[in-house]
């Protein structure tokens, strides 16, 4: 894991260092930190440039330099950059022309605690979302990941997939939520795991499965609890979001979390703080929230059962991993890894195979996508005999080809065989044929694929070839 990046300060400037220490101890209990001080006007450029700022909150009344000459100089010089004037002067026309210059605020003193707190969070928030366009307009024009090792864990080659990970490298650099959907067994946990890495932080990686958590539970695990708080609490114990303080943590399934339970992660997100179970003061989370469902929200929400608000907060950055079938190219790079982690867990030597393998996995819908891949590599690898590995090894493929669960050209054009091309009982032969036929189709040419959907030997289709 790489060194955890510095969140942008807050950078508060005063000539009065009373006042500093108040701003300073007022922003750290609303839970901001990283805070920078400058009580000599003539040190904030300098500041600035060795700092990188998320926020300049400026005193107008300063000896040396004044706010004023100082906004007109970081507006030109640093133009992203949000400024909030605070100043003793309450005078429209000051307030106006400090607007027309570029300020992002301007306030009066004695500042208002909570207006001050919410502008600082609300000029964090704009900065940060300008940095991660940037950084996302640069990763889709480069077309390139400028770290793959946060990837190492997914194996792929689909372009689909690249700019996926293009797309969460620009996320990375922000604390907001990460919601990744997706079928089972796409890798949605590898996924966040690669997000966990990207960010930098230095905190583990925490991960809770939500499906099958009912209210107490959740919020048990979620939240940990004090000593005595119900019957059988007798030790007081942390929660996984403790755990994850400075590292990120994984909520699973959260597609099955009770609306309770979705109230109580709501209000974790809204006010970055949790009461644990039996305690009355809040804990601060310093955690980055990244949950994962298989399940369709949009439907889920339709029909009442998640909430819409919740929904909101979680999806400040939102990923669908495609399913296997929809990135067949990534299946020789899959069938190669599973079979050397089969072979090694296994203790047998590696198999070869031919080609038309990979073509005849590739004709499979893969309901289980990648993880059901990897079973049936290492089933397939348990029971095979010999030096070739075969089609014949991966009995689910020949099991599913016999069920009504995909729906095969054959099967959906034997009619038009029968009645509409021929008008009568095809024969034996003719059926044989088409039958051929139909498998070369499938397999896109492939005689060796083609034979083993057909159940035969390369050598007794292409007798029959021949013979056509």
């Amino acid at each position: 894991m790489g060194t955890a990046p510095v969140s942008p300060a807050v950078v508060l400037v005063d000539d009065e260092q009373e006042i500093l220490f108040s701003y300073e101890v007022m922003l750290q209990g609303a839970g901001i930190g990283n805070i920078l001080t400058c009580s000599d006007s003539r040190a904030l450029l300098p500041l600035l440039a060795e700092h990188e700022a998320g926020v300049v909150v400026l005193d107008l009344q300063m000896p040396h330099l004044s706010g004023t000459d100082l906004l007109v100089e970081m507006t030109s010089n640093y133009p992203h950059l949000p400024v909030i004037i605070v100043t003793a002067a309450n005078q429209l026309d000051t307030a106006v022309s400090c607007i027309k210059a570029g300020a992002f605020d301007y306030q009066v003193k004695p500042v208002d605690i909570g207006r001050l707190v919410s502008t600082v969070r609300k000029a964090l928030e704009m900065n940060t979302l300008r940095r991660e366009i940037s950084s996302l307009r640069e990763s889709l024009l480069s077309g390139q990941v400028r770290n793959p090792g946060a990837f190492a864990a997914i194996i792929t080659r689909s372009p689909r997939m690249h700019a996926l990970f293009g797309y969460l490298e620009a996320a990375s650099i922000t604390d907001q939520p990460v919601l990744i959907t997706g079928e089972t067994g796409v890798g949605k946990e590898l996924v966040a795991r690669a997000v966990h890495t990207l960010s930098g932080a230095s905190g583990d990686f925490v991960g809770i499965n939500s499906a099958g958590l009912d209210d107490m539970m959740f919020a048990d695990t979620l939240f940990g609890h004090r000593k005595g708080a119900y019957t059988g609490a007798g030790d007081a114990r942390e929660g996984m979001i403790a755990r994850a303080a400075g590292g990120t943590l994984f909520l699973d399934e959260i597609g099955d979390l009770s609306h309770a339970s979705q109230v109580k992660l709501l209000r974790l997100l809204q006010e970055g703080e949790y009461f644990p179970i039996g305690s009355d003061r809040g804990v601060q989370s310093r955690a980055r929230i990244v949950v994962a469902t298989n399940q369709n929200l949009d439907r889920l929400m339709a029909e009442g059962s998640f909430r819409r608000d919740l929904f909101y907060r979680l999806c400040a950055h939102r990923v669908e991993i495609p399913p296997l079938r929809e990135r067949l190219e990534d299946i020789p790079l899959l069938l190669e890894a599973f079979l050397e982690k089969a072979s090694l867990a296994l203790h047998k030597a590696k198999p070869a195979y031919r080609p038309e393998l990979v073509t005849h996995l590739s004709a499979y819908h893969y309901p289980g996508n990648v993880r059901e891949l990897k079973a049936m590599v290492f089933d397939s690898l348990t029971r095979h005999q010999g030096k070739n590995l075969s089609a014949a090894s991966f009995e689910k493929l020949s099991i599913d080809r016999t069920s009504d669960s995909r729906p095969t050209s054959l099967s959906a054009n034997a009619g038009e065989m029968d009645f509409r091309v021929i008008g009568r009982f095809p024969t034996l032969k003719e059926m044989e044929q088409y039958l051929i036929d139909e498998a070369l189709q499938g397999a896109k040419g492939n005689q060796g694929a083609a034979a083993a959907m057909l159940g035969l030997t390369r050598q007794a289709l292409n007798k029959r070839l021949c013979r056509k």
